[in-house]
């Protein structure tokens, strides 16, 4: 399971050479003690000063100095291979937010100390790669077969609120559990001097590199961080469900259960797509408990749908998130929520005998990706307890691929240009041609460009009438 890249211990050669030591500490460290690879190196050197470390640097690689003056590099070492190497460093809180840090480098601080820095005991773990010695004076091998996060200190833990969003997504990671004393320093931290980008980065970790993301669902709330920041989740606890739709409980229950669902359906998309599906399904039913009424003696939620989008604009604006490598997970995610019962309305009215047409499918693709709405109403369907069974959305989906638009709804046929040509000069009456045409298009009335032009000619005729 330990393997490490030569050129890392050939680093860590020089650096004893030159009357150092190197320790592979943090990620890398409580990877391999978990047995996962990792490859995201990270050093940390003692006995060196720091000019003396800066130069036997410059001979091995191309060093970018990302903190100078707390003496932290990142280390080029061949073309894909890039890790940082830093001095033990003491930090002093000196400002509001989790960069308002007086940060100064010290090679001759105690491991002991120098761990201290650390976030929890089993990312406080350090080991020398050439003596295969492991350094853990707080404990963090036990911690990882306890299965377990624990502060490291509890007098420098709460100076970075981060911490506190850190240990949701590595709850949900590494299915740890959070050591209560841990929980209650969380929940006494501000979580207000947070930037949206740092808040996203482990939002988008717990959503994505998790198997059960339901794990820091619960953490974020049993952490306070749904109270604090995203009131939205928050007001999912204790909505209630009519127990024939939902035998599992509570709103906040079944997003639960959905979010597993939905971590089940993504590893086909593009990582963009796996965001929207996603946060999807995490605000599915964000319009519930502004819509749920007993009526006529059943819990109803009517038009949760169209109610979740205000919130899930909102809890997306916490989240500072619009577009992802080109792609608009905002507009898609609002989408998602508005649409999400439709798979469902569709195969009920099929059942009923009515006929659902081609253009409902491929009107509905103007206004949101089919595939991606399958992946969420499936994992809505399955995300409850008891017998439900997903025949509404494989019919839905079976129809999609039928009619070839799992992304996106037909481009038009007739073109501007093709108006045009009719005689007809610009103004108006030509977007008006091809707006109609192409509803005839989405009807399947018109499948051909000599289709299109036959129809936008009795257009012009009707029209010059």
């Amino acid at each position: 399971m330990k393997t490490i890249d030569p050129l890392v211990l050939n680093l860590c050669q020089a650096i004893r050479g030159a009357g150092g030591r190197a320790f592979l500490v943090g990620g890398w460290v409580r990877d391999y003690l978990r047995r996962v690879a990792n490859v995201d190196y990270d050093l940390e050197v003692y006995a060196l000063e720091p000019s003396r470390l800066r130069a036997l640097l410059d001979a091995h690689g191309s060093v970018n100095a990302v903190g100078e003056a707390f003496t932290v590099y990142k280390v080029k070492l061949a073309d894909a291979l890039t890790i940082d190497v830093s001095l033990p460093r003491r930090e002093s809180k000196v400002g509001r937010g989790h960069r308002g840090f007086e940060i100064t480098g010290d090679p001759w601080m105690s491991y002991e100390e120098a761990a201290r820095r650390r976030d929890f005991t089993i990312n406080a773990v350090m080991y020398d790669p050439l003596t295969d010695e492991l350094v853990d004076p707080h404990h963090g091998r036990e911690d990882l077969e306890r299965r377990l996060i624990r502060a490291v200190d509890s007098t420098t833990f709460v100076e970075d609120s981060l911490r506190v969003l850190r240990a949701m997504q590595f709850a949900a990671r590494f299915e740890y559990e959070i050591d209560p004393a841990t929980v209650i320093l969380c929940r006494n931290i501000d979580l207000s001097d947070l930037p949206a980008e740092r808040i996203w980065a482990e939002v988008e970790k717990w959503l994505l590199q998790s198997n059960r993301p339901s794990i820091g669902f619960w953490a974020a709330i049993e952490l306070g961080i749904t109270e604090k920041l995203w009131p939205e989740i928050h007001a999912l606890i204790g909505c209630p469900q009519e127990y024939e739709w939902h035998p599992e409980g509570d709103v906040d229950i079944h997003t639960a259960l959905v979010i597993d669902e939905a971590r089940k359906l993504i590893d086909d998309v593009p990582h963009a797509k796996k965001i929207a599906v996603m946060l999807g399904a995490l605000c599915h039913d964000f319009g519930k408990p502004a819509t749920t009424k007993f009526e006529d003696g059943r819990l109803r939620s009517k038009g949760h749908e169209d109610a979740g989008i205000a919130p899930t604009e909102r809890f997306l604006e916490h989240l500072k998130l619009h577009t992802i490598d080109g792609y608009d997970v905002r507009k898609q995610v609002i989408a998602l929520v508005a649409a999400h019962l439709v798979p469902g309305h569709f195969h009920k009215s099929f059942l009923k005998g009515e006929h659902i047409s081609d253009g409902a499918f491929r009107r509905l693709a103007q206004r949101v990706e089919p595939d991606l709405l399958y992946r969420v109403a499936r994992a809505d369907c399955l995300g409850r307890t008891g017998d439900f069974k997903p025949d509404a959305m494989e019919w839905f989906i079976a129809r999609v691929n039928e009619l070839a638009i799992p992304v996106k709804a037909p481009g038009p046929i007739l073109l501007g240009r093709h108006v045009l040509e009719l005689g007809l000069k610009p103004g108006p009456q030509i977007g008006q041609i091809t707006k109609a045409v192409y509803e005839l298009q989405l009807d399947g009335k018109v499948t051909s460009l000599d289709e299109a032009i036959a129809a936008a000619k009795e257009f012009v005729e009707a029209m010059s009438k």
